[in-house]
C-alpha cells in the first residue's frame, strides 16, 4: 500500500507540474498581446513583469511558515486553482487596474504553488532513494509545450485572450482538483524524529551557493520567458506568429533534457550534469546574441533549453540533500531566489535593451549562467546520499 501511495503521489504531483507549465506558458508567450490589449507602454511593461516575482517571493516566504501548520499538499491543492483563475482574469479584463489585480493574484498564488510543489518533489525523491526530481520538471516542460502551442494557435487565428484561456481553465481546473486527492509526501525512515522536513536549522551561509545558482538560472530562464517573443519579433524581424515559437522550442528541448536528466545524474552525478548544462546554456546565449536571423535565434534557444533544464531541479534536490531534516524550510527559502532571478532578469534585460541593445543584453545572462561553474561542487557527488534506495520508504497521505 505504501508503494501504491508513492506511485499515486508521484503521478498526481507530476500532473500539477504539467498544469502549471501550461498556465505559465499561456501567460508569458502572450505578453505582446497582453501589452496591446491593456495599452501597457514599453516603459511600464518591466514594472508589471517585476511585480509578479516580487509577490511570488513574498508568498514563498509565507509558505515556509504555513507548512509548519498544514502539509504542503494542502497548500498546493488550493494555490493551483487560484493561479488558473488569475490567468482567466488576465484575459477577461479591459482596464489597466484589472490586469494589475489579476497579475497580483497570479504572483501570490504561484509563489505558494512553486514552493509547495518542490517541497513535495524533494520529499518523494528522498523516499524513492534515487533521482526523480527532473521527471517532475519534465512534466512542467511538457505543459509548457502544450501552453505555448495553444498560444501559437491563438495568435495564428487572432483569438482574444479570453477565448484562448477559458477552455484551458475549464479543463485543467477540475483535473487539478481531482488529482490533488492523491497527493502524498515521502518520508525516509527516521525523518519524523528530525522534524519531518519542516523544522530545523538552515544556515543561510551554507544555502547561499545554491541560492546564487537558482538566481542565475532564473535570470536565464526569465530572459527566454519574457523577452524571447519580443526579441525575435523586434530584433530578428519575425512575424508575431513566429515570435511565439522560441518559447515552444525552448520548452521542447527542456523536456528532452529533463526526460533523460535523471539517468544522467544517476550515471555521472549532479556536479557533472550541472557543469555541462551551464556551459551549454552560456553558449546558447552567445548564439542568440549574434544571430543574423530568426532561425539562428531558434538554434540558440534550443541550446538554452538543453542547458538550463537540469540546473533548477538539481538545485532543489541539492537543498534537500543538504538539509534532510529541514527540507521544506530549505526549499521555501531557495524558491525565493527563483523570483529574485525573475525580478533581476526581466528589468535588467529590458533596461539594457532600451539603453544599449537587446543583443548586448543577452551577454549578461550568459556570463551569470557560466558563473554557476564556481558553485557546482555544492551539488554533492551522488544522489545515493538519500540512501541509494536501501532505506525503507513510506508515504504520508495528504488527502
Amino acid at each position: 500500500m505504501t508503494d501504491a501511495r508513492l506511485r499515486h503521489g508521484r503521478a498526481s504531483l507530476a500532473l500539477s507540474f504539467l498544469v502549471q507549465g501550461v498556465t505559465f506558458a499561456l501567460l508569458v508567450t502572450r505578453i505582446p498581446a497582453i501589452q496591446d490589449r491593456y495599452g501597457i507602454s514599453d516603459g511600464l511593461l518591466p514594472v508589471f513583469l517585476a511585480a509578479v516575482p516580487i509577490l511570488a517571493g513574498v508568498a514563498s516566504v509565507a509558505t515556509e511558515k504555513v507548512v509548519t501548520l498544514v502539509r504542503p499538499g494542502i497548500v498546493l491543492r488550493w494555490a493551483q486553482p487560484v493561479v488558473l483563475l488569475a490567468l482567466l482574469g488576465v484575459g477577461a479584463g479591459t482596464e489597466l487596474w484589472q490586469v494589475a489585480l489579476a497579475l497580483g493574484a497570479f504572483g501570490l498564488a504561484v509563489g505558494a504553488l512553486d514552493a509547495s510543489m518542490n517541497m513535495m518533489g524533494v520529499s518523494l525523491q528522498r523516499a524513492y532513494g534515487r533521482s526523480i526530481m527532473l521527471g517532475f520538471h519534465a512534466a512542467y516542460s511538457l505543459g509548457g509545450i502544450a501552453g505555448a502551442s495553444m498560444a501559437w494557435a491563438g495568435a495564428h487565428w487572432d483569438l482574444s485572450l479570453l477565448v484562448s484561456y477559458l477552455p484551458v481553465v475549464v479543463v485543467l481546473l477540475p483535473a487539478a482538483l481531482l488529482g490533488s486527492r492523491w497527493y502524498a509526501e515521502g518520508k525516509a525512515e527516521g525523518e519524523e524524529a528530525a522534524g519531518s522536513g519542516k523544522g530545523g536549522s538552515v544556515p543561510f551561509k551554507l544555502l547561499m551557493p545554491l541560492c546564487l545558482v537558482m538566481a542565475f538560472a532564473y535570470i536565464g530562464d526569465s530572459t527566454v520567458s519574457n523577452w524571447s517573443a519580443k526579441y525575435l519579433q523586434d530584433v530578428l524581424g519575425s512575424s508575431e506568429q513566429l515570435a511565439t515559437v522560441p518559447y515552444n522550442v525552448y520548452m521542447v528541448t527542456t523536456l528532452m533534457g529533463r526526460a533523460v536528466g535523471d539517468l544522467g545524474v544517476r550515471r555521472f552525478g549532479a556536479v557533472a550534469v550541472v557543469r555541462f548544462g551551464s556551459v551549454l546554456a552560456a553558449a546558447g546565449f552567445g548564439v542568440v546574441a549574434v544571430a543574423p536571423g530568426a532561425w539562428w535565434g531558434m538554434l540558440g534557444f534550443t541550446m538554452l533549453g538543453l542547458g538550463l533544464c537540469v540546473i533548477v531541479p538539481q538545485t532543489f534536490a541539492a537543498a534537500g540533500r543538504m538539509f534532510p531534516g529541514a527540507s521544506d524550510v530549505a526549499v521555501a527559502r531557495l524558491n525565493v531566489f527563483n523570483y529574485v532571478g525573475f525580478l533581476v532578469g526581466s528589468p535588467l534585460v529590458g533596461a539594457l535593451g532600451d539603453a544599449w541593445s537587446y543583443r548586448g543584453a543577452m551577454l549578461v545572462p550568459m556570463v551569470l549562467v557560466l558563473a554557476t561553474l564556481v558553485y557546482a561542487r555544492s551539488f554533492g557527488s551522488e544522489p545515493a546520499r538519500y540512501g541509494g534506495g536501501h532505506e525503507r520508504a513510506r508515504a504520508a497521505d495528504v488527502g
